[in-house]
């Protein structure tokens, strides 16, 4: 005979109705195919799809099966209530929409980082904006050429106003400068030797650093000299039989100073030639002008690095080009052509819409004389800093009375940069809008954190930099009051 266990239970009663009102409350759940055709949702399947929304339903019905099981009390009771359906049409329609937002948004950058890698870097000029639009939504002459009705060249769309700005015999793009430093070792010294000095080896954003470059290229990294001192006999002394090319890398994202000496590239360029090699030059950020016109520090342009005997000259075109993300190669013509005729080429080419902004930003410099207030990024650079201090006049106010019971509000001078690894130590003199939470000692920092996600959460996300215990906001990018002011209404770490 098998046993038989009788077990006590304590508060049977409300176990009974808690059991109860789990049972009404699953009764209670409308069926997907009710929800999906209810006149609630029809809009929403007007305009998203039967299929997206119909999902979301299904997730939304689990969602409250799985608070159900658990006796989740306000969800029970809110289930009994004659407008539950409303609300649960809502919560759909809510989830539906936030799934089709585009992740991709705009941002205020008040970072104080002008050239801003994770915000994607330079702001185009109108002219290229229209120009991607208008590519992007027709069938275009690409790579046809309109003359002989056969296949062109993507590359011709932008290689004359290159070759005319820098000076080149001919020039080519693709999508990204290590692209483009890749692509030409891999042609030009694929299985060879490339002599580069020790303290040009740098690494640049995510952890990309020119010997690795080299080695995916299939070159064989030759290194010389030391960290802070190579003379022109290192160069010389490496040289070999299996050497190909010599190589220097301008080194915009760090400065060693002291007892330093690099090899001028004009040096350099007359070694290789007399050894029957060639030479390239990797400015990394690049710039087709020459920055101190506009009170900005010195770099070497690329017509500059062409005329001390590059033979080839890569660089991006989104830094202190001011343009879309590509990076563009120029120089001597049967090289280019080599470069061009390369299967990696094909795997490494720009779109349709990067073609067309390029030609805008390029014919932009054409222009010099405007060049200050037409490019975006230029006009952000050299803003004179009477401007930003009268903007955040006007701005400092609405701060101080929004946020007055929580933190303390103050308007300082601060320093801006130019971003990405472009002249690292040159500073910029902005000003900015200082927030010091008034919180408890041990909670500042998840004060600070609080308040700078609440900035995130905006409308329009507002990113700024935490340094020292603040929230700083350095206006030098903002373009005017009324693109943050009207904001402040929705913060709601105010109340």
């Amino acid at each position: 005979m098998v046993p038989t266990y009788k077990i006590p239970l304590k508060n049977s009663r409300e176990l009974y109705i808690s059991v109860k009102s789990q049972n009404n409350a699953f009764k209670a759940l409308p069926s997907a195919d009710k929800a999906l055709q209810s006149n609630e949702l029809k809009g929403l399947v007007d305009s998203f799809g039967r299929k997206a929304v119909k999902l979301t339903i299904r997730e939304e019905l689990d969602r409250l099966r799985a608070q159900i099981s658990a006796d989740n009390q306000s969800v029970i009771q809110g289930l009994m209530r004659e407008q539950f359906f409303n609300s649960f049409c809502e919560n759909v329609a809510a989830r539906v929409r936030d799934s089709f937002r585009s992740s991709l948004l705009k941002v205020i950058n008040l970072t104080g980082t002008v050239v801003h890698t994770n915000l994607g870097r330079a702001r185009l000029p109108d002219s290229a904006i229209a120009a991607m639009e208008r590519v992007a939504a027709h069938t275009t002459n690409l790579e046809y050429d309109l003359k002989s009705g056969n296949r062109g060249d993507r590359d011709s769309h932008v290689e004359g106003l290159l070759c005319e700005i820098t000076g080149a015999e001919a020039a080519t793009v693709v999508n990204n400068n290590a692209a483009a430093v890749l692509l030409v070792l891999n042609t030009m010294a694929a299985g060879k030797e490339v002599v580069i000095s020790r303290g040009e080896l740098v690494e640049i954003g995510g952890a990309f650093r020119i010997p690795d470059v080299m080695k995916s290229a299939g070159c064989i990294l030759k290194e010389i000299g030391t960290t802070n001192r190579t003379h022109l006999h290192d160069y010389e002394s490496a040289i070999n039989p299996k050497t190909s090319l010599l190589m220097k890398v301008h080194t915009s994202n760090y400065e060693i100073r002291g007892f330093t000496n690099s090899i001028p590239e004009s040096e350099i360029s007359q070694l290789a030639h007399e050894k029957n090699l060639r030479f390239v030059s990797d400015l990394g950020s690049g710039t087709l002008v020459d920055l101190t016109k506009y009170g900005l520090p010195r770099e070497p342009t690329v017509t500059e690095t062409l005329g001390q005997g590059a033979d080839i000259v890569t660089f991006s075109g989104d830094k202190l080009l001011g343009g879309p993300q590509s990076g563009l190669i120029v120089g001597k013509k049967e090289l280019i052509e080599a470069i061009k005729h390369n299967a990696l080429k094909r795997a490494l080419r720009v779109d349709k819409t990067t073609v067309a902004a390029l030609a805008e930003v390029l014919k932009i410099y054409r222009d010099p004389d405007r060049l200050h207030y037409r490019l975006p990024l230029l006009a952000d650079l050299s803003r004179p800093l009477a401007d930003i201090d009268s903007l955040a006049r006007k701005i400092f106010p609405a701060f101080k009375q929004k946020l007055s019971t929580i933190a303390n509000v103050s308007m300082e001078p601060c320093k801006s940069q130019i971003g990405s690894g472009a002249l690292p130590l040159d500073l910029l003199e902005s000003r900015a809008i200082v927030i010091k939470p008034l919180a408890k000692k041990g909670e500042t920092d998840a004060a600070l954190r609080k308040l700078a996600e609440e900035f995130r959460n905006l409308p329009v996300p507002v990113i700024g930099r935490i340094r020292d215990g603040n929230l700083v906001f350095d206006l030098r990018c903002l373009i005017s009051e009324s693109d943050l002011i009207p904001q402040l209404d929705h913060l709601t770490v105010t109340n």
